[in-house]
């Protein structure tokens, strides 16, 4: 063994968005708050379906909250949108609209997230989104690409954390 620790790779930073300054955490705050703003408008300009976004927006501020916490890498949040759209969409498209699609869409994904170690809780939302749906008005391209884009805020969110620690740890 080399001696090194599993913390002292660079991008375990260890530092939580509560233990920094004002000025840090608002820093943290800037790349999630741009990233679902920049998917807002996407959307907007692309399909005007808003409510696709939301879970994104979940996932933007649990990625903010521990961008290194297993529910929030690129693979979970990914295999678990994707699965949900897709889950919400077929349920939809056999059941219509309705409570029953609701809940068995949002059990359905529960059961994949767990059996494919895929937990990403704002998941859930998105299979709502697309089983409750009250028209045939939704893009699986649309929200793959908004959730490209949210993906990408993991990426950033650890860049900006290790430049932030980076900062704090020569001003201690």
């Amino acid at each position: 063994m080399s001696g090194s620790r599993a913390t002292d790779h660079p991008l375990k930073t260890q530092i939580k968005p509560s233990r920094l300054r004002l000025k840090n955490q608002l820093l943290l705050a800037l790349v999630p708050t741009a990233t679902v703003l920049l998917t807002l408008g996407l959307v907007e300009k692309l399909g005007r379906q808003h409510l696709l976004c939301a879970a994104l927006a979940s996932s933007a501020f649990l990625i903010y909250l521990d961008p290194e916490h297993e529910t929030n890498t690129v693979r979970t949040l990914v295999l678990s949108q994707t699965a949900a759209a897709i889950v919400g969409t077929a349920v939809w498209s056999i059941l219509g609209s309705g409570y029953l699609s609701a809940g068995i869409s949002m059990s359905v994904v529960i059961l994949l997230m767990i059996l494919f170690n895929i937990v990403h809780p704002p998941a859930v939302t998105t299979s709502l989104a697309f089983s409750l749906r009250p028209d045939n008005n939704s893009s699986l391209a649309l929200f793959g690409l908004a959730i490209a884009i949210t993906a990408s805020l993991v990426l950033l969110q650890l860049a900006v954390r290790w430049l932030v620690s980076h900062h704090v740890k020569r001003h201690i």
